[in-house]
């Protein structure tokens, strides 16, 4: 399996993967993905409609939030052209290796973790591929990786509603639902709304909208600052009709701990907390 980018053979690859993708799918494929899907409990989509608002952050820490509760959990980043997740987990030094039965995924603290930012020969190499190579690509992260039994997969999706999201709809069975992240900004909300109406269409239940970024509390007075304003997001939830799970203060702690590989849920903190709520109440509407 070999992603470098440069070479003459990705060229032949692409051109290949390009009639591929003119049928209605690989059969083969899909089936081995299917088998591989049914082994997990939940899955789960974490999108949104624009970069920026800290979908990656959310999706990182939700999983390490599972796994703290004793919940088998993996990590697929789909983002092909843009991973970010082995550094939110400290193992973008790491590489994928062939296992028995396909590829095995990292083990970052408990989490199973697939990306393109593992294949990489360099965090600073560009993915310049076309869309159905990049379909190809996530069809082998879920087809041909050893990702066992688990309770739940997280996958955080590329921002926007192209190939990416429609390659996971289709190739992973039984979705448990999607989680929206935004920001309180008009325009963020603006494309939340098209991936909420991007899940609806593809028929994945919306399990709810997360409001990230959502004041900051002053260290010295105390004060709440509504730097990009507040409280968009549960109204943008209750115009479209879907649940709202919460929301996460901005605080540079979280911005230091992701830059250094490691997550901020399970400490003890307000954004810790109100990311425990909306963990809790992301479980409740699972049934859990």
């Amino acid at each position: 399996m070999n992603y470098d980018t440069s070479r003459k053979e990705d060229r032949e690859c692409d051109r290949k993967c390009s009639t591929c993708a003119e049928r209605e799918g690989c059969p083969a494929g899909e089936e081995e993905s299917a088998k591989r899907m049914g082994k997990i409990g939940y899955k789960i989509i974490v999108a949104s409609g624009k970069g920026g608002v800290g979908k990656s952050t959310v999706a990182v820490n939700l999983a390490a939030a599972l796994r703290d509760q004793g919940f088998r959990v993996g990590l697929l980043d789909a983002d092909i052209t843009g991973p970010s997740v082995p550094m939110l987990l400290g193992i973008d030094e790491r590489g994928l290796v062939e296992g028995r039965d396909g590829i095995l995924p990292v083990d970052a603290q408990g989490i199973k973790v697939i990306s393109m930012g593992l294949l990489l020969k360099s965090s600073d190499s560009a993915v310049i591929w076309r869309g159905p190579l990049k379909m190809a690509a996530i069809k082998q992260f879920l087809g041909d990786v050893e990702w066992g039994e688990l309770d739940f997969l997280i996958v955080d999706l590329p921002p926007g509603t192209s190939d990416e999201p429609l390659s996971i709809v289709q190739l992973v069975p039984e979705l448990s639902g999607a989680v929206i992240v935004t920001t309180p900004q008009d325009v963020a909300l603006l494309d939340s709304r098209k991936a909420i109406n991007m899940a609806k269409s593809l028929k994945v239940p919306v399990l709810g909208v997360i409001e990230n970024m959502s004041g900051l509390v002053c260290p010295g007075c105390g004060e709440v600052l509504e730097i990009f304003g507040s409280g968009g997001g549960e109204r943008a939830a209750k115009e479209m009709g879907v649940p709202f799970l919460g929301s996460l203060p901005i605080d540079p702690n979280i911005a230091s701990l992701g830059d250094h590989g490691e997550t901020f849920s399970g400490g003890r903190d307000a954004a810790s907390d109100s990311f425990d709520h909306i963990v809790d109440e992301l479980k409740r509407r699972l049934s859990l």
